[in-house]
């Protein structure tokens, strides 16, 4: 790149070897447009940062790049996730970073051209040495979390005609959108629609009808997907720690609707209904990612659904978790006491740590302890169920909460002497209460539909876009050369702000 040169001439005068890329589109596909010129457009695109959106309208740039017009937005858009390959598109990247860097080192005028900071790390050598790197600039922020944006969304796919209105890219826009608003479907589209444009957003029923195409083993399936290229991230910074422990616990959605129907909703007392989902979050020191969502189905009166089989939800969250992670142990609390638990974590082949419900049994074990004057105590058991059977202990130790005794359940041999330390282990398992607490509260967008298409729509986005705040967080502390904390340096608010004006670049 030459000074004086513009940035659209440089694009253009580029010598681009397209044998050496991949074009996913057959010679039959109906008009394509010409391959090099979209290369040449969406490197102009990725160093200019402009939108999908804004670009359309420069139809001035269509004949220097040998395209007959500029196309649509959609069209950008599927030329980006579908006819580009992995190998199109880190090319059209690094290109864009060059042209980018070239741009800015040979100071030569071209304001178009994307700020070197989006991709280059620079040191401030003025800051003092006991502060570097534990600050983090906006820049920094933003630029990070696009890249774990960027890892996202991709797998979700509703399968909807090539000639749609609006890509899936828009309705995950709104979706967040609504999240970070604390609102319903029909309000967060109008306000939507008011901030970026009616001809840039769906309408609110637009919205529902196509998260309704979304099947549920779709979006279980896509989840696992995303956790596994967000954990692809994680695993080239030295500081992931592996095998994990993880915990699987239940969270609840009201519901004050009609049960006639809902097979879904589940009673938790007399008047309360509510939508139960199980989770499998990785905790202690690593980075508290969740690995697993899964619907729970219950028996309730209004219902013909069998009796809730707690093991069976068990099962298929380790499983799909260990697609992505080895598991060391499993912490549940009280509500996964039962000795078809114990045996299906026992099958699965990963300890286990789980409160036990405190019976007539334990009691008597609690007052001799008592009458011996004993803090601690081991006792030996085993576990035969129709699905086999494996030796057992319970630990009971001194309660945390205050006086009294808490009695725990696992699979490993603990003697006497290091049971109450073991059982530390459990507290751990308090990060979850903060996962639901931040997905609730920063991330679920309101709903009143008594669809369930819908119902689990909105949870698994909510859990997707804590994954993405807490990638986020992890990025921004692998680069500070002191111990992991869990404590994140960047809100959820904050991040949801940062991925809604990600997803919808300024034009």
């Amino acid at each position: 790149m030459r000074a004086g040169d513009s940035l659209l001439s440089s694009v253009v005068d580029s010598t681009i070897q397209t044998e050496h890329l991949n074009d996913n589109y057959p010679e039959w596909h109906p008009a394509p447009h010409s391959f090099l010129g979209m290369d040449r457009l969406l490197i102009y695109r990725e160093a200019t940062g402009e939108s999908y959106r804004a670009l359309a309208r420069y139809q001035e740039l269509a004949e220097p790049l040998g395209l007959k017009h500029i196309p649509d937005e959609s069209v950008l858009s599927r030329t980006w996730r579908k006819r580009f390959d992995d190998g199109v598109r880190e090319f059209v990247q690094v290109a864009a970073n060059f042209v980018i860097k070239q741009s800015h080192d040979r100071e030569f005028s071209a304001p178009a051209v994307r700020p070197k900071a989006e991709i280059v790390d620079e040191v401030d050598l003025s800051t003092d040495d006991e502060t570097a790197g534990c600050e983090f600039s906006d820049k920094q922020i933003y630029r990070t979390t696009r890249l774990a944006r960027d890892h996202g969304f991709d797998e979700f796919d509703s399968d909807r005609a090539a000639n749609a209105t609006y890509e899936d890219t828009q309705f995950f826009e709104l979706q967040t959108f609504m999240g970070m608003v604390n609102c319903g479907t029909p309000q967060g589209a109008a306000r939507f629609r008011y901030r970026h444009g009616s001809d840039s957003s769906p309408h609110g029923d637009t919205h529902l009808r196509t998260i309704k195409q979304f099947a549920p083993g779709e979006l279980i399936n896509g989840f696992d997907a995303v956790a596994d290229q967000l954990l692809s991230v994680i695993e080239s910074e030295a500081s992931f720690r592996r095998p994990v422990t993880v915990a699987i616990d239940i969270t609840t959605v009201p519901y004050y609707g009609n049960v006639e129907g809902m097979v879904m909703v589940s009673g938790l007392n007399h008047e309360e209904r509510a939508f139960k989902f199980a989770t499998l979050s990785i905790v202690g020191l690593n980075i508290p990612l969740i690995l697993a969502v899964e619907p729970v189905r219950e028996s309730s009166a209004w219902d013909e659904n069998p009796p809730n089989q707690i093991h069976s939800v068990v099962r298929r969250l380790v499983r799909r978790a260990r697609q992505h992670v080895p598991i060391e142990t499993v912490l549940c609390d009280r509500e996964f006491d039962s000795m078809r638990v114990f045996q299906t974590l026992s099958n699965l082949g990963v300890n286990y740590l789980i409160p036990k419900r405190i019976t007539s049994t334990e009691k008597d074990v609690i007052e001799t302890m008592e009458s011996d004057g004993e803090d601690v105590a081991v006792e030996s058991a085993s576990v035969h169920v129709e699905s086999g059977e494996h030796s057992m202990q319970f630990l009971y130790v001194p309660s945390t909460k205050g006086e009294g005794t808490t009695v725990f359940a696992t699979n490993l041999r603990v003697g006497p002497e290091e049971a109450e330390s073991f059982c530390r282990r459990y507290s751990r398992r308090w990060q979850i209460e903060n996962e639901y607490k931040s997905i609730k509260n920063d991330f679920l967008a309101k709903t009143s539909s008594k669809d369930y298409r819908v119902r689990l729509f909105y949870f698994v986005f909510a859990v997707l876009l804590y994954n993405i705040w807490r990638l986020t967080d992890f990025l921004l502390k692998a680069g500070v050369d002191s111990e992991m904390e869990y404590a994140p340096v960047l809100t959820a608010g904050e991040c949801v702000e940062i991925v809604v004006s990600a997803l919808i670049p300024p034009d």
